[in-house]
This record gives C-alpha cells, sequence and structure tokens, in this order.
C-alpha cells in the first residue's frame, strides 16, 4: 500500500530526515549532506516520501507543505549540531509551478540568522519536472541565485534534457547517475555523454556530481569522468545521524592510488606504442618516396605493420585520401581498396587539430578508443606525418590492443 500524502500531512510528528553524505574529489573528506524525507509508520516501518511526490494527484499545496516539513526538520538538525556543511535539499516543482517558489526562498532565508548562510545550501531539483516551461525554471534558478542559494539539475544521463537547455539553466551542480554507465549496450555512447556534460560543466561553470556509486568500479568511472563531489552506497547510505568529515579518507586515498597507478600505466603504454610506429614509419620514410607510388607504399606500409593494424591510408593536409585503402581481410590476406579514393575526412572531430599538431611537433599522434564505423568495433588510429602536406593513418585493430596490458 502506497503512502498516502494526506496521511503524511496529519501525521507530520511521524515525518524523518536522513542525511547522505556527500564527497569532494579535493579534500576527500565530506562536504555536504542531500537531505532525504522519510516517514515512520505506526509499526515501526520506515519508508520514502517519494511516493507522494511522484503521485500526480496529490496537490501541490499538499507536496509544498510535506516538502517544507522535510527542510525545517533538516535545517533545524543542521542548527542544533552547528554544522557547516553544505545541505542539498529536494524541491518538488510544484513548490515553485506553485508560487513562483517566492515562499521557499523567503523560508530558506530565514534561517541566516540562525547560522546557516544562504550559501551552505542548495536546492535540488529535476529539470525534466519543467520541460513544458523551462522558462520559469531559469526565472526561479536565477532568482535563487541571486539570494545566494545555490541549484543543482538532478538525474542527468537518465532524463531527457538537452545540453542547450542546460546551458539555458546555468545551474551551479550537475548531478549525474552513474549507474547508466553500465545500461548503455555501447558504452562509448554514454562516454560521449558523459564528455558533452563534463565539457559543458567548464563553460558554464558548474560542478559535476555523481551519484548513485555503489562500487569501486563506478567511484573509478566517476573519478575518470571529472567527477568534483561523489555519491553514494558505495560511500555511505542515507542515516539519521551525521559522521565524520574524514572518515573515509584513508579508503579514499588508497583506491584513489590505485586508480592513478592505473591511468598511468595507461598512458606509458600508449606513449610507449606511438614511440614503436613512430620509429618504424620513419625508418619506412627513409628508404621510399611516397609520392612515386603512393599505392605501392600504403600497401607495402600495411604489410609491415601487419600484426598491429587492420586498415592504412595516406591523406593531405585538407584531408583529402590520396591513396586506396590497404585492409587486411579476415582470413589475413591484403586488400588494396580503391573506393575511398578522393574522399574527404577534414569533417572527423580533431582531424584539423591533428594536422596543426602533427606538423608542430613532427612527430605521430595515437587516438582515444572510438567506434570504427565500417567494423563497429572500438579502435585506435595512429597519424604520422609523411611531409608538411601527407599523412599516414594507420587503423590499429581491437584485439591488438585487447592482447596488450592498459591500451584500452
Amino acid at each position: 500500500m502506497e503512502l498516502d500524502a494526506l496521511d503524511v500531512l496529519m501525521n507530520k510528528e511521524q515525518i524523518l530526515v536522513y542525511f547522505q553524505p556527500i564527497l569532494s574529489a579535493d579534500k576527500l573528506e565530506i562536504s555536504a549532506y542531500e537531505v532525504l524525507g522519510r516517514f515512520r509508520n505506526e509499526d515501526g516501518s520506515v519508508e520514502t516520501l517519494e511516493n507522494c511526490f511522484r503521485d500526480p494527484g496529490v496537490p501541490w499545496e499538499y507536496k509544498q507543505e510535506i516538502d517544507r516539513e522535510v527542510h525545517r526538520a533538516a535545517l533545524e538538525t543542521f542548527v542544533a549540531g552547528e554544522r557547516t556543511d553544505m545541505i542539498f535539499l529536494n524541491v518538488d516543482a510544484s513548490t515553485i509551478l506553485g508560487d513562483g517558489g517566492d515562499g521557499l526562498v523567503e523560508f530558506l532565508l530565514g534561517y541566516e540568522e540562525w547560522g546557516v548562510a544562504p550559501a551552505s545550501i542548495c536546492l535540488e531539483l529535476k529539470a525534466t519536472d519543467f520541460q513544458q516551461d523551462l522558462s520559469r525554471l531559469k526565472h526561479f534558478i536565477q532568482y535563487a541565485q541571486s539570494a545566494g542559494l545555490s541549484v543543482a539539475i538532478d538525474n542527468l544521463g537518465k532524463e531527457a534534457i538537452h545540453l542547450e537547455q542546460l546551458a539555458y539553466l546555468k545551474p551551479n551542480v550537475l548531478k549525474v547517475d552513474v549507474t547508466l554507465s553500465e545500461s548503455f549496450a555501447v558504452p562509448s555512447i554514454y562516454r560521449d555523454v558523459l564528455h558533452s556534460l563534463s565539457t559543458l560543466s567548464r563553460k558554464i561553470g558548474a560542478s559535476l556530481l555523481f551519484e548513485k556509486i555503489e562500487s569501486f568500479n563506478q567511484l573509478n568511472y566517476a573519478w575518470r569522468n571529472g567527477a568534483r563531489y561523489y555519491q553514494g552506497f558505495y560511500l555511505e547510505k542515507p542515516k539519521e545521524t551525521f559522521i565524520e568529515k574524514d572518515q573515509f579518507q584513508q579508503r579514499m586515498k588508497k583506491d584513489i592510488h590505485h586508480f592513478i597507478d592505473v591511468e598511468r600505466k595507461k598512458i606509458e603504454a600508449q606513449i610507449q606504442l606511438t614511440a614503436e610506429l613512430n620509429k618504424r614509419l620513419n625508418e619506412r620514410l627513409k628508404h621510399s618516396d611516397v609520392m612515386e607510388d603512393i599505392d605501392g607504399w600504403t600497401l607495402r606500409t600495411a604489410e609491415s605493420l601487419e600484426e598491429m593494424s587492420f586498415r592504412v591510408y595516406v591523406c593531405d593536409r585538407e584531408g583529402y585520401q590520396l591513396s586506396g585503402n590497404a585492409s587486411r581481410q579476415s582470413g589475413g590476406a591484403w586488400e588494396y581498396r580503391t573506393e575511398e579514393r578522393h574522399r574527404n575526412w577534414s569533417w572527423r572531430p580533431y582531424f584539423l587539430e591533428n594536422i596543426v599538431r602533427m606538423n608542430f611537433e613532427q612527430r605521430g599522434i595515437l587516438s582515444d578508443m572510438y567506434t570504427d564505423f565500417h567494423s563497429d568495433e572500438m579502435i585506435r588510429t595512429y597519424s604520422h606525418p609523411i611531409t608538411e602536406d601527407l599523412y599516414v593513418f594507420v587503423d590499429i585493430p581491437y584485439a591488438f590492443l585487447y592482447e596488450k596490458d592498459y591500451l584500452l
């Protein structure tokens, strides 16, 4: 049986507040708590108040009153404990859509005289609750921020909201559900989503908070993707009490030491592979003139790199492919295909940047992992300068990368 909002309002004394710690990535200590509303039933069991807010049949005035009671209980607990942490308060959309948020902001600012500074309060909103009226959400965010409060947008990655909408809203914190990294059929797509969010957060001056971290691997994922804050059961479940700020510091230091060690080995492996390819291609260039026979040179180069490549081709500085494709077939034999000749690849991400870098640094570049649109497998590409106007591209298959330590 679902919790009834009217029962909750008639028994406010049974409303509880739980606190889930949020760790900062720089100090590795608790810097904030998210407040989560709970209700103690007559039989002593405790359940979340979330269903009251999900039910569209509950009047917004009821939701606002329940929200207000949760916020009041949490803030009074903070005042009594003389807490200096930030406090994240979930705010139901109806609270804002009902009266524009004036009552909420006025209520929160009233606690400043009790020692709760506006800068220590962060209001957590779900942007999808405002999809039909983002302008009202924008107005509220600006109003709250002008009063000294912070605003977080929740459920990013899980709910459909466009990057331009986030840029328009300009919240202080972007909350990302890390569990979604495991639900995408193609993990690289989620990595791209996170990369876009990370780039956007820097441009609008927002912090990334990864929530629902339940494992060592998910913490690693958050760390690798630029999280400034961590939250989840791997660190601590919501409780009625607070814990020491540095309780997780030693464990976090140990985990991050492991992350750094692995990343360092990955970087070293990529540098070693780049150096090996750089050496082998420079040797080939010493003893042959590419332009005398560009097709023959491309095929012979591919054959000389047989154990680590499946496709080789040559482009000019503007992205036009001058050679055909030397492609390794499933049986291992090399085939030379001319269909790709004269195509332009300058539209591909980082193409122009890599051309300029190769000219300036006079050495090759190893790409990140990406999905090849011909084979639909994850690969890397090594690009190498031949002359100031010619560049060879060596596509490295997943099978080779998988067999080597730290290249994936």
